[in-house]
């Protein structure tokens, strides 16, 4: 899949996905590929919604996140929840010129999303250390980036945060 072979021996297990980016307006499904181009996660754009929805489905189709775009806020915000409860937050941070997401998560630490957000070359933060890494520099394909996930971490929060970025970041109607 072309991902980053050149890591040291903690990246080998790390967990690797497959995104298309610009394909995330309300009404669009898509499949979110593991490593070895297995369909691993399916991302359902609820249409006919008033609000911004998606839903994060596992390959046999059981919901793992719902997406929801939250209105009558001073800034961009989606919720992220997981069976009827809330996991995080993620909002466009309202200070400086450089892209950045602030991701408020109910039962643990907070995390930040920094860099190049609209172009999908970024990482996700906490408390200083990379959750993962965005990038599209991995592939030759157009219109897909890969999500480098750190070990010991909840795969399906990291890319139901990559999708919330990706929704800000390129709204679409």
């Amino acid at each position: 899949m072309g991902f980053l072979r050149h890591r040291h021996d903690e990246a080998a297990s790390a967990a690797r996905y497959q995104m298309r980016q610009r394909l995330l307006s309300v009404g669009d499904d898509y499949w979110i590929e593991d490593e070895d181009g297995g369909r691993a996660f399916r991302v359902d754009g609820k249409a006919l919604r008033v609000r911004k929805t998606f839903v994060l489905e596992d390959a046999d189709g059981h919901e793992v996140a719902k997406l929801q775009e939250r209105k009558l806020s001073v800034r961009d915000k989606m919720e992220i929840e997981r069976d009827g409860h809330s996991l995080a937050t993620v909002k466009k941070a309202l200070v400086g010129f450089r892209d950045r997401f602030a991701i408020d998560v109910e039962d643990g630490p907070d995390m930040d999303a920094k860099g190049n957000l609209v172009d999908h070359e970024y990482e996700i933060e906490r408390d200083g250390d990379t959750v993962a890494t965005v990038s599209k520099r991995w592939f030759r394909v157009r219109d897909t980036y890969g999500v480098e996930i750190a070990p010991g971490e909840d795969d399906a929060l990291v890319l139901a945060i990559t999708v919330c970025i990706d929704a800000m970041s390129h709204p679409r109607d």
